[in-house]
């Protein structure tokens, strides 16, 4: 299981997934208001988008023997976690005033390793497939 690079790959999608719920994504100020940091903890919806995503993309770690299920579960998993960064630039559309935080960069992070764990994984079925038609 851990010698697949698409374990190293999941892995690190459900730890930074895990970690996004703490931290900054935007920076800003609406209005008057005193500057206020945008995490996933901040909106119920980004909350339980990230932890759906990132909970199944560590359940999906285990599922090495049935890779097609595996890749469903991957490319769900992407999908969710294009839309969780949606949702995160649609918030940030309600400050007047900010920036986007330097953490920021795990959510983008977050579907390219996925992107790369569902890459490996079809290249693995496709092996599998070339060598089940030799015997």
């Amino acid at each position: 299981m851990i010698q697949r690079i698409q374990t190293i790959w999941l892995l690190l999608a459900a730890i930074l997934g895990f970690t996004s719920l703490k931290t900054s994504f935007y920076i800003g100020s609406i209005s008057t208001e005193p500057a206020s940091h945008l995490t996933a903890m901040s909106n119920i919806w980004l909350m339980i988008l990230t932890i759906v995503s990132a909970t199944i993309t560590f359940v999906s770690i285990f599922m090495y023997k049935n890779r097609p299920q595996q890749l469903k579960l991957v490319l769900a998993t992407i999908t969710l976690s294009v839309i969780v960064f949606v949702l995160y630039f649609i918030e940030t559309q309600k400050y007047t005033v900010g920036g986007y935080a330097l953490t920021s960069v795990i959510v983008i992070a977050i579907p390219v390793l996925q992107i790369l764990a569902a890459m490996s994984i079809y290249k693995d079925e496709k092996l599998v497939k070339s060598v089940d038609r030799l015997r």
